[in-house]
């Protein structure tokens, strides 16, 4: 019988998400962990093979079961991972979980695989195949007592530690081993990544592999239990704050977009970003969820990475759409054509083009999380509040600017409707969080400012033939990111002009529950070729802007049916293509933000009709 391999090429949704507030990896449904950059979220990669079968890399874990079936699951309320295969020959599992605790790793990260028979005799297969700096440089392998060390063949990287019990070898550039256990017997095979000069720690001892695993466990559960919703979809709410969680940089308090780059939005297309940076955006609409979820500490944590970054703000009073996680501003783009991209999906990008583009969105993300931080968590200091009066004259100053938008278009600047928006929301915060405050601040400049992007919208954004709000000024095309203008009390959810448009996005932007964010015809140029999928955070929006109108019924059944698209671990990544797939960076954070903020409102509204 020919022996059975590690299956290739996964599909995006089928893995899992293990980190330790550092970094991330995806570990796939066979076994396999396929994308991980270590030490942090933006270093250059260890493991890719998700993004190229041959030269990225990979951890291999997997039995030797003909055809098993496979499932994945979280332990309850940790990001610690099982995966399980199951067959007439008996059951398997892998356990995976990066170390995590109070302390800082002090130059050395963990990741710990424990492989377990859990029903009769199995024999199972290990291939450590890391290619640093991207896939561009092998391994050279040492094999030691109780393991192997892998450290770059040639320039500079971090030194692999493998701890096993278990007899190793050195083939193919991997170190590999074969064993076999039965009868509940189990295995641990730790991975430790030392940064510089740090000498190893960790050891594939059971004690250490028992009392880590408990400290990570405990670490997560009790990080959960800070959680303050007790609503409906609570597993699901709880388990998109867990993905939020490991998408955090502890050293910073910085979040990155997602943990991966070069994961495309079309399949063989171009729109391959990397989105292993801090977005204003983005991280602002996650600390708004985490105040949501009462944890108001991680909240604080991004508030100070924001601060440092007003700080270090250019004289006009502008900030980057996106820094680096440790607040670095720039962020060249480059293409690794040597990597053959997942499913043939090329270039593959590392770094972020747009990093320099004007986006005026971001001002009224940030100040809207600024002011709740000040109403839920702590006041403005002095010196802050300083540079944010800097910051709202600029917007005061720029708003009319064309500029890129919130999809980041590289077909050229326009005014839309989205950033105009935002710009009023960024004024409007300004005033509100002043006057609560009784902060000094330009009052009539400001309020002068406010009242004409508030005309300035309703005049040249307003289709009155078609009665909608379009995405560019004087256009007629829709944009998905219009479903926001309720959600920051721009203009009321019941007013006759919002639904009407809503009305519009549900029957020209909207298939079954799924929301694309516009359509590629009539609408503003993207500068790129393919054709996109849903983006499941307008597919939230969208429920929450219904639950507001006064319909929570129609709200609930949507919003169901879109945590029908989850992956098996109730993960998103970007997009949805047009079998389901999923598509772009994974896991996404503002995927699972838009889920928060549905699920909280969705709830809130049936308990009210229901009371």
């Amino acid at each position: 019988m020919k022996e059975p391999e590690a299956p290739s090429s996964l599909p995006i949704e089928d893995h899992g998400i293990i980190g330790d507030l550092h970094t991330a990896a995806l570990v796939g449904m066979d076994g396999a962990i396929d994308f991980l950059c270590a030490p942090r979220f933006d270093s250059p990669s260890i493991f890719a093979r998700i993004l190229d079968q041959e030269k990225g890399g990979a951890f291999a874990l997997y039995p030797d079961i003909p055809e098993p079936r496979r499932k994945q699951l979280y332990l309850p309320d940790t990001n610690i991972l099982l995966t399980r295969f199951l067959s007439s020959d008996g059951i398997a599992e892998i356990s995976d979980f990066m170390t995590i605790g109070p302390r800082e790793p002090n130059g050395r990260q963990t990741l710990v695989r424990r492989a377990k028979a859990v029903h009769g005799h199995i024999r199972f297969r290990m291939r450590c195949a890391p290619r640093f700096d991207y896939g561009r440089v092998g391994p050279r392998i040492e094999i030691v007592d109780g393991g192997a060390v892998l450290r770059p063949s040639q320039g500079k990287g971090p030194v692999l530690r493998l701890h096993t019990e278990q007899e190793v070898r050195e083939e193919d550039g991997a170190v590999v081993a074969e064993f076999e256990l039965e009868g509940d017997a189990a295995t641990a095979i730790v991975l430790e990544i030392l940064d510089g000069d740090a000498t190893p720690e960790a050891s594939a001892d059971p004690r250490y592999v028992t009392r880590t695993f408990k400290k990570t466990a405990d670490y997560w559960r009790d990080w959960t239990a800070r959680s303050a919703y007790q609503g409906r979809w609570r597993e699901m709410v709880h388990r998109s704050a867990l993905t939020l969680k490991l998408l955090s940089y502890r050293p910073e308090g910085s979040i990155v977009a997602a943990p991966t780059f070069g994961l495309p939005e079309t399949l063989g297309g171009s729109r391959n970003w990397d989105y292993r940076f801090t977005w204003i955006r983005d991280a602002s609409f996650t600390l708004y969820a985490l105040i949501r979820l009462g944890l108001i500490e991680e909240a604080g944590d991004f508030m100070n990475w924001i601060r440092r970054r007003c700080m270090e703000m250019k004289e006009s009073g502008a900030l980057q759409i996106m820094y680096g996680i440790d607040g670095r501003t720039d962020l060249t783009e480059e293409t690794l054509d040597h990597l053959a991209g997942y499913r043939g999906s090329s270039p593959v990008r590392i770094g972020n083009g747009a990093y320099d583009h004007i986006q005026l969105d971001i001002y009224g993300e940030l100040m809207d999380s600024i002011y709740l931080y000040d109403k839920f968590g702590e006041r403005v200091a002095h010196d802050f509040w300083n540079e944010v009066v800097g910051m709202v004259d600029w917007v005061c100053e720029n708003w009319q600017r064309p500029d890129t938008g919130i999809w980041e278009v590289r077909g050229g600047p326009q005014e839309f409707l989205h950033s105009r928006v935002m710009s009023w929301v960024a004024v409007d915060r300004g005033i509100r969080l002043a006057n609560k405050r009784s902060l000094p601040y330009p009052e009539r400049e400001w309020k002068e400012a406010r009242n004409r992007i508030y005309r300035d919208i309703f005049e040249n954004f307003w289709h009155a033939e078609r009665e909608v709000f379009t995405q560019v000024r004087g256009g007629s095309a829709l944009d998905a990111s219009a479903l926001l203008m309720p959600l920051v009390r721009f203009i009321s959810p019941t007013d006759p002009r919002w639904l009407s448009t809503l009305r519009a996005i549900e029957a020209e932007l909207m298939d079954d529950s799924l929301v694309y964010r516009y359509r590629e015809e009539g609408a503003a140029s993207d500068g790129l070729e393919g054709i996109e999928g849903t983006f499941s955070m307008c597919s939230f929006w969208f429920t929450e802007c219904v639950s507001r109108a006064g319909d929570p019924a129609k709200a609930r059944f949507l919003f169901d049916k879109t945590l029908g698209y989850a992956n098996h671990l109730g993960l998103y990544a970007e997009e949805l293509g047009i079998g389901g797939e999923h598509l772009g960076n994974f896991p996404q954070a503002l995927t699972h933000i838009a889920l928060i903020s549905a699920a909280f409102e969705i709830d809130r509204r049936l308990d009210e009709t229901a009371g």
